[in-house]
């Protein structure tokens, strides 16, 4: 649909995203160097790798510390996010201060709680990819903890008790069986959710970098991807360094969940 004026409505709202955005940009001085009095905490889910090198030479350039949600998904490749070939990636990432919680092995998304105490469950990879599965309270924690082990062979280093469902999709009962087994659940905020899941032909890279801009406050935590098969434009790095040097415009800093006064004892505890 276009506008009186003959310009298209997106054209329009994007326009007014990008000057909000700019206006943002401008309106908090820049930190101090050394300094993260206003931090907002970029994470990662894995997906198919395939813009993982480009997104960590991008945090290395920016100086910035992230946390990534690890599960076992299918790479361009034709291998697995935590198979051999990725080993020296992530040993890589553990070595420069990132941080690493669990995105279950299988990236297995809840679907329903079960009046017997155990969980409905699709995952998206393995073996079962498709199906629906029935899991235990028990078989649910070592779900989240295959990841966990695999981190520690692949990086000597120990992940933190932390992880992200599938889709952010959980329930009550799971909450409460995870936390059983020393797990705490990590969301986003709605400011955070960068959209990089979304379709590049209606929502595309510009838009999604001028809403980030607008919306994203301090103590927000923010989500993406190291790669979405459906999108065909890549969020990363095209949106990924303007959004680092945008919100540093801004005085906003970057911090990993070890440092999140919500998680932070949870780091201490493992």
């Amino acid at each position: 649909m276009r506008h009186a004026d003959g310009l298209p409505r997106r054209r329009l709202a994007l326009g007014g995203l990008l000057a909000a955005g700019l206006l943002a940009a401008q309106a908090t001085p820049a930190a101090a160097p050394g300094r993260c009095d206003a931090p907002v905490y970029l994470t990662f889910d894995t997906g198919h790798m395939g813009v993982a090198p480009l997104i960590a030479q991008v945090l290395k350039d920016e100086g910035v510390k992230a946390t990534f949600f690890l599960a076992n998904e299918r790479t361009r490749d034709g291998g697995w996010s935590l198979d051999a070939a990725w080993a020296p990636w992530w040993r890589e990432r553990a070595a420069e201060g990132h941080a690493f919680g669990s995105h279950t092995w299988d990236h297995g998304s809840w679907l329903a709680d079960r009046a017997d105490g155990r969980f409905d469950i699709r995952p998206s990879m393995g073996a079962h990819a498709g199906q629906r599965l029935t899991l235990s309270p028990a078989a649910y924690c070592a779900e989240l903890q295959r990841p966990a082990d695999r981190f520690t062979e692949m990086t000597g280093q120990a992940m933190l008790p932390l992880f992200r469902a599938p889709g952010g999709k959980t329930s009550p009962a799971l909450l409460k069986a995870a936390a059983a087994c020393g797990w705490r659940h990590v969301g986003w905020s709605p400011a955070g959710f960068l959209g990089d899941e979304l379709p590049s032909d209606r929502y595309p890279n510009d838009l999604l970098l001028a809403k980030a801009l607008a919306g994203i406050r301090p103590g927000d935590i923010l989500v993406a991807h190291l790669g979405i098969w459906s999108r065909q434009d890549p969020w990363a790095p095209a949106v990924l360094a303007p959004l680092i040097r945008g919100l540093k415009a801004r005085g906003l800093c970057f911090a990993t969940l070890r440092d999140h006064p919500q998680y932070r004892s949870a780091g201490a505890s493992r």
